[in-house]
């Protein structure tokens, strides 16, 4: 199973293209399309992820086969510990153990900033995720709709961790 790294500006293209074709084969029956191209449009902006690849507080792992990105990984410092705000793998390579080995990963860098909580939002309709999460260590700490503009919501489940 390949490690994960650190997200290298140069393969930003291939998590967006990456972000679309996990979006695509999960999204569409939890939430509407226009949902989906405005949260990818705005969420995985490449010059915003290029700007958090030089800030601090935040972190993108990949993991790579072949030498293209198959599952990231991005983790954000909090006034309440660290938030897990993505953690995507390719269809075609789920159930190895990638998720696992990029969770692992946010989390040791978490714990090197000293983070005592590691936090979550997942879809509520997304079963195979929350079902991976609690496997993870997460419990549900909230239901919660969250206004994000544009007419849409995120109708989601808040998880946490202890680390």
């Amino acid at each position: 199973m390949a490690e994960p790294v650190t997200l290298d500006a140069s393969a930003v293209d291939a998590v967006v293209a990456l972000a679309r074709t996990v979006w695509q084969a999960t999204y569409p029956a939890l939430i509407p399309q226009a949902q989906i191209d405005a949260m990818l449009a705005d969420r995985y902006a490449p010059g915003r992820i290029r700007a958090q690849l030089g800030d601090p507080a935040h972190a993108w792992r990949v993991v790579l086969a072949d030498g293209a990105p198959v599952g990231f990984a991005h983790a954000c410092l909090d006034e309440t510990g660290c938030k897990l705000d993505k953690l995507y793998v390719h269809p075609a390579h789920q159930r190895r153990g990638l998720g696992r080995a990029l969770l692992d990963a946010v989390e040791a860098w978490a714990r090197e900033r000293q983070a005592r909580r590691l936090w979550l939002q997942v879809n509520r309709g997304n079963e195979a995720a929350i079902r991976a999460y609690d496997r993870y260590g997460f419990a549900i700490v909230e239901a919660r709709v969250f206004d994000i503009g544009g007419g849409f919501v995120m109708d989601d489940y808040v998880m946490e961790k202890a680390l």
